[in-house]
């Protein structure tokens, strides 16, 4: 099968070769992979040099179900799902991939494979963020600063849903987008700093950025919570190892490390399908430009999701 293999040697680190299709265990699913978007762990993990077993990077697949192991239960040949396979050894980047059927879900037919594949990490991560750390409420002042990104923009529409008023801090050319799915008010970060003048936030949700834990903390709520879903590689270390110190007392902040789950994946989708969110793709990718793909996103201007189209001949 064809794949886009990691290769340390090249400028890139990724090489479109011919590689040996993988033949599912009893315990797995083999899903012929019709669309794969890329997410920060792509890129990240390459350059922290995590690299899959078998090289193939890509997380989040959608695809028709080729094959099935003897032990599988919820789905069968022929079936459309998609899923998140960060915490399976990666492996979308190709035109097929295995995976467990506890990572997957069904993909309904009025949602595209191209939209599909744009929910699973992105999504789970926004969702689980606000609900399960932030522990979000009807009502609340809600801050998500980087909010032009895959994760953000379904931050956004996911605090909408939940009830909130929401702030949303991303850069001048995603302004129109973010106002348009929602949010309450926008912050142009090169034009205004969030940190000054304004009100006080219950949630903030940090999907970039790389600004001190003292600068969001002015803007908490005295019991307001900080959940930190991404950003600057330093800022990550700073609330690993200094969180704790700016959590004591009323205010509280904490990384997020999100999970993959199917269960999470049926509701996100379900969203999708009857229209209250929608995945904001940037642009599309056939498999042999994963390479300028995964380049394009790394540069940290996306808007919205970037998605790769696997044809098979």
């Amino acid at each position: 099968m064809k794949a886009v293999v990691f290769d340390k040697k090249l400028p890139e680190h990724l090489a479109n070769r011919e590689v040996e299709k993988p033949v599912p265990n009893a315990d797995e699913v083999l899903v012929k992979v019709v669309t794969v978007s890329i997410n920060a762990a792509d890129y990240r993990s390459m350059r922290m040099g995590s690299i899959p077993k078998r090289k193939i990077f890509g997380s989040d697949i959608a695809g028709r179900v080729e094959a099935v192991g003897k032990n599988i239960q919820k789905f069968k040949v022929g079936d459309e799902v998609f899923g998140d396979l960060s915490s399976y050894g990666f492996g979308g980047f190709a035109e097929y991939v295995t995976a467990p059927e506890n990572l997957l879900a069904l993909k309904p037919a009025g949602v595209s494979f191209t939209e599909a594949a744009a929910v699973p990490m992105a999504a789970l991560t926004a969702l689980q963020g606000l609900r399960n750390l932030g522990k979000i409420k009807p009502g609340q002042k809600v801050l998500i600063h980087g909010a032009g990104g895959g994760v953000g923009t379904f931050a956004v529409q996911l605090a909408k849903y939940f009830g909130t008023e929401v702030t949303a801090v991303c850069g001048p050319h995603n302004v129109d987008l973010i106002r348009s799915l929602g949010a309450d008010y926008v912050i142009d970060y090169s034009k205004e700093d969030f940190s000054i003048g304004g009100p006080l936030y219950d949630l903030v949700l940090v999907v970039n950025g790389n600004n001190s834990l003292s600068t969001y903390r002015r803007v908490m709520a005295p019991k307001g919570k900080l959940v930190m879903l991404g950003g600057g590689l330093s800022q990550i270390f700073n609330i690993m190892l200094f969180g704790w110190l700016h959590s004591l007392g009323g205010k509280k902040m904490r990384l997020l490390a999100a999970k993959a789950s199917g269960e999470d994946l049926e509701f996100i989708i379900q969203l999708v399908e009857e229209g209250k969110i929608k995945p904001i793709i940037n642009k599309t990718f056939p498999l042999d430009k994963t390479a300028e793909a995964v380049q394009y996103i790394s540069q940290g201007h996306a808007r919205g999701k970037i998605v790769i189209n696997v044809p098979h001949v």
